[in-house]
């Protein structure tokens, strides 16, 4: 599902995959959006109406996570088959394959220089591999429990993983060492982001809660409430304003936050208070003498929703999308193929995009009351069909204006050469004459 978050709020649903989606994530450019699927499959889809998608196969089993470059231009995908595949995306096909896991692999990101790739698997091990060699160059053990997911700090120099043991692990790749260790849920933790400073974590648990942490001062500062059941899912805005959650309870919830106000510095010198007068570890180059255990005797500011207002709004329209075979590629090519991939694979791509920013608004069909499901179906697809023909006007006005204005510029031509002909010595000889 793609939500489109404007007064009028719409939801795309992208039919494709043949099983569960399990990971998605749009690409650094937003022009591309990648899914995962138990159906052993990759997808790369171009985020617009039309629902074109590419499918990558080579996993055996489910893949369980996907994830881009920071450039955009690989991909890389985890899954139960044990393996992780580095994927080509301008010109899509499978470049190579790790294999070092020994059971199934949970997750898989590129560093943000996109030379290393950091994963976690059930074996209970995170590997660091050198995406120039196709090497593990480190193999970081937890004996406690395994990892649900890793990921790296803004920066590059540290990663942290979520345990399944309710452990979330900082750990440092250039010294191998572990910078902090929090226990601050009461169940697994399935999903970190940090903040794109890189001062703040936030994590998703079973335990039905969202935890900030400052990673600086090796602090729990925020726990919030609002999903019932587990949290799945969590992920920063771009710029940090903002953050969304998924959980099991089939919502997904938006969050603003309040890093930069004055109210949370006055918050954090009420409510918090250190159990471990040790210097704070952080993630620059100092280290603390051992990595602290962050319990739950920890202050810490919780936010539930019982005290904020409600702004869940009804249901938007859902609009959905069939996968079209226009965008459709071979299903495997050969690394070699890839050295030199074509730059007008993903042309089509940004005119999509477009296209897609010029769609008119979509009445809230589903804020109405007393109208059958049969009528309801036939009004969104009679939306779509304006939304198409409007797609359609836009782009024959588009055309008209171009052909009028190669026209002009040739009757401007026509005239100059007309003058430069009269003009000739020759021709004002003759005229004289």
């Amino acid at each position: 599902m793609v939500w489109k978050l404007k007064t009028q709020c719409r939801a795309y649903k992208f039919v494709g995959h043949a099983e569960a989606v399990t990971s998605v994530q749009y690409s650094p450019d937003g022009q591309l959006l990648a899914s995962a699927s138990r159906d052993r499959t990759v997808r790369l889809w171009i985020p617009c109406i039309h629902g074109e998608s590419s499918v990558l196969k080579g996993h055996t089993a489910s893949v369980r996570s996907v994830s881009f470059s920071q450039d955009g231009h690989f991909l890389v995908s985890a899954s139960n088959d044990k393996s992780i595949k580095i994927w080509s995306v301008r010109h899509p096909c499978l470049l190579f394959s790790l294999f070092q896991h020994t059971h199934w692999v949970c997750c898989a990101k590129f560093s943000p220089d996109g030379r290393l790739i950091a994963s976690c698997s059930e074996d209970k091990s995170v590997k660091i591999w050198d995406t120039r060699n196709k090497t593990c160059i480190e193999s970081l053990l937890d004996y406690e429990g395994f990892a649900n997911f890793v990921d790296f700090n803004p920066s590059g120099t540290c990663i942290a993983s979520a345990g399944s043991n309710r452990a979330v692990r900082l750990w440092d790749i250039r010294m191998n060492k572990l910078l902090q260790h929090y226990k601050v849920h009461r169940a697994g933790v399935n999903c970190v982001s940090f903040h794109p400073s890189g001062n703040y974590l936030i994590t998703a648990s079973d335990d039905g809660t969202l935890k900030i942490l400052d990673v600086l001062e090796g602090r729990l500062i925020y726990t919030l409430h609002g999903h019932k059941g587990p949290v799945l899912s969590v992920a920063f805005s771009k710029k940090g304003e903002k953050f969304a959650s998924g959980g099991a309870d089939a919502q997904v919830l938006l969050w603003k936050t309040n890093f930069d106000s004055w109210d949370y510095k006055e918050v954090l010198k009420h409510h918090i208070r250190r159990t471990n007068l040790d210097d704070p570890p952080h993630l620059l180059d100092i280290y603390p003498r051992s990595p602290h255990l962050h319990g739950e005797k920890i202050q810490s500011v919780e936010v539930n929703p019982t005290f904020v207002s409600n702004t869940q709004a009804l249901d938007p329209p859902v609009i959905e999308i069939s996968s079209s075979s226009s965008f459709n590629t071979p299903d495997y090519v050969s690394s070699e193929d890839a050295q030199n991939p074509p730059d007008s694979v993903l042309a089509t791509s940004s005119k999509r995009k477009s296209e897609n920013e010029s769609e008119s608004a979509v009445p809230n069909v589903g804020k109405q009351t007393g109208i059958s499901p049969s009528l309801g179906n036939t009004l969104e697809h009679i939306v779509e069909q304006l939304d198409v023909l409007t797609l359609t006007w836009h782009r024959g006005t588009q055309l008209l204006f171009k052909a009028a204005k190669e026209e002009a510029i040739v009757r401007r031509e026509e005239e100059k050469s007309t003058i430069s002909y009269l003009f000739h010595p020759f021709v004002l000889c003759i005229v004289m004459k």
